[in-house]
Formats: structure tokens, C-alpha cells, sequence
């Protein structure tokens, strides 16, 4: 088995408790980045707008955006298209587009706050992984932070009265894997394929594949003019949604990949569970949403489950390692 930290820099070390916390801020970053797309995208869907549409435009806004490192990266690397494609589209296909498109399926056939706590279950089906692939049971200390993190997200998603359905909670499960496999392809990431090629190539990917269910039909477009109301203040729909392309995407996948070989797969999907607290608190700020009280008790919770995880050894120890065993959300 080839070392899994061969392609770390020699100048990083990955027991460096500097470039681990450079890491931290920059998936927390991340995650505050996609959380502002969910109350944005909102408004526009109530006003008219069809999901193909809202999806299509903010994976082509950030994949212009971030074409130039894909750009770059070819002219530097040649032949690195011809080695590295598969990745790429994997990446277009699952993290990009599929997680988008089975978690809105799941949306209209059970109530959000299910189809959000399914698809957050990804970094505990992360922690299982190791442990069927590496045969080793997880340390006391992951396990403990694994359910503390996941009750808090019980609470914060609040899914009371909710109801269950068979096939939106298969939607759900393939929303899960496909954030799954954003952790596990953007840990591949390195010289070969730096992280912001490989997302300009699959925010590339994704919107091709966007534009193909637009075109055929299987996903109605639909942008009508329209203005929407966000902290008080009246926005061109227009706008809106070149906000959520241009700076929710594009630093939420740009961010996203460059944090996970910094601080490791099982770290960074356990920190992306902050991006729900940081939804809550656009939210508040943008829609006047404001929190109940156990959603901020949840919240608390998710925070404690991540410092758990934190302070696990190995985790600690071997954050690039982690990407053999097990990998923000990209959640919508």
C-alpha cells in the first residue's frame, strides 16, 4: 500500500499545530461560504424561480470564476486532462451535482430538516468506513464526539412531528454518499491536480451536466425578473443569484478542497457540520429566522462533537493519512 503521505510538502509538516489551524479557519471559511447560498436561494424559489434554474446559473457563475486555475494548471501540467479526468468528472458528478440534485429531490418528497439530518450523517459514514476498510475500531474519543456531534444536529435541524418516506430517504442516503465522495476526491488533490483545478473542473462538469437536464426537460428552467427581500433590503433576483455563484460557490468549493488535505477527511467533515449553524445564522440575519433556543443548545453540541474529534491523537497525528481511510457540504 503506497504511503498516504507522499505527496505532503517535506516544508509542512503534518503534526504542525500552525498549518492545522490554518486549516481549521479555512474550512470554518468554507463552510460559512455555502451556508449564505440556502437563505439566498430561497426567496428566489418562492418568487418563481425553478430549482434547474437557480442550480444551473450558480455552477456556471463559479466555474467561470474559477476556470483560469483549471487554465493554468494545463499549461503547466501537460497531460495532466489526459491522467487526472476521471477525478475531475467524478468530482463534477458526485460533489458537485449529485449531492445538489438527490438532497432538492429528497426536499420535495419529506420535510427539509430530515432530508438535512440524512445528508449530514455523511461524517459519521465516514468514521464507518475506516472502520470496515482499516479493521480498527475508532478511539473512544471520535466516538464519543461522532454522537455528540449528531445529537446536536437532531436538535439544530429540529425534525419533530416529522414524517419518513421511503424514497426521499433514498435520495437522501445518495445525497450523503455523494458528500462523502467530496471529501474522499478532494483529499486526492496535490501537484498533480492542484485543489482549485480540480474544482473549476468539476463546478465545470456539474454545470454541463445542469445545462443537459435543463435542455432536455427532466429539470424545468425558469428565472423570472423578479426582486427579492434580504435583511431588509429589496435585491435584483439577479443579483442574488450572482451572489450565491460568485462568492458562496466559488469559496465554498475553492476553501473547501483547499482545507481538507490541510487538516484531513475526517476532521474537515466533522467541521463542516458547522455550516449549519452558520445557515441558522444567515437565516436570522437575512430572512429574520431567528433560532429557537434548542437549536442553539444544538449547536453547542455540534461544536463540542468537533472538538472531540479535534483532539483525537491519531486525527492529530496524521491528518493527510486520513485520506486512505475516510474523508462542508457542500449542502446546498
Amino acid at each position: 500500500m503506497a504511503d498516504p503521505t507522499a505527496t505532503i510538502p517535506r516544508s509542512a509538516p503534518v503534526s504542525s499545530p500552525a498549518p492545522r489551524f490554518a486549516g481549521l479557519a479555512v474550512a470554518l471559511a468554507s463552510a460559512l461560504a455555502f451556508s449564505s447560498s440556502g437563505p439566498v436561494v430561497k426567496p428566489l424559489l418562492e418568487a418563481g424561480w425553478t430549482l434547474g434554474a437557480a442550480l444551473l446559473l450558480r455552477m456556471s457563475v463559479a466555474a467561470l470564476i474559477l476556470s483560469p486555475a483549471l487554465v493554468i494548471a494545463l499549461r503547466r501540467r501537460p497531460g495532466m486532462l489526459r491522467r487526472q479526468w476521471p477525478l475531475i468528472v467524478g468530482f463534477g458528478l458526485t460533489a458537485v451535482a449529485g449531492c445538489q440534485i438527490f438532497y432538492f429531490a429528497a426536499m420535495q418528497r419529506m420535510p427539509v430538516a430530515v432530508a438535512l439530518l440524512i445528508q449530514y450523517l455523511a461524517p459519521v459514514m465516514l468514521v464507518l468506513l475506516a472502520w470496515v476498510r482499516t479493521r480498527r475500531a475508532p478511539s473512544r474519543t471520535v466516538l464519543v464526539g461522532s454522537v455528540t456531534a449528531i445529537v446536536g444536529l437532531v436538535l439544530v435541524v429540529d425534525i419533530s412531528g416529522a414524517r419518513f418516506d421511503a424514497l426521499g430517504t433514498l435520495f437522501a442516503l445518495g445525497a450523503a454518499v455523494c458528500v462523502c465522495a467530496y471529501f474522499l476526491l478532494a483529499d486526492k488533490a496535490g501537484d498533480e491536480l492542484p485543489p482549485l483545478a480540480l474544482a473549476a473542473g468539476g463546478l465545470i462538469v456539474g454545470a454541463a451536466l445542469m445545462a443537459v437536464l435543463c435542455v432536455s426537460g427532466l429539470m424545468p428552467f425558469a428565472a423570472p425578473p423578479t426582486t427579492v427581500v434580504l435583511g431588509g433590503m429589496e435585491i435584483p433576483g439577479l443579483v442574488a443569484i450572482l451572489w450565491v455563484g460568485a462568492v458562496a460557490t466559488t469559496l465554498g468549493y475553492a476553501l473547501g478542497v483547499m482545507a481538507i488535505p490541510m487538516i484531513g477527511s475526517r476532521l474537515a467533515s466533522f467541521v463542516g457540520l458547522s455550516e449549519v449553524l452558520f445557515a441558522l445564522m444567515f437565516a436570522w440575519l437575512l430572512l429574520g429566522e431567528a433560532p429557537a433556543p434548542v437549536q442553539i443548545v444544538g449547536g453547542a453540541l455540534i461544536i463540542v462533537g468537533v472538538v472531540f474529534v479535534r483532539l483525537d491523537r491519531a486525527s492529530a497525528a496524521q491528518p493527510r493519512g486520513e485520506a486512505a481511510i475516510v474523508p462542508i457540504v457542500p449542502a446546498p
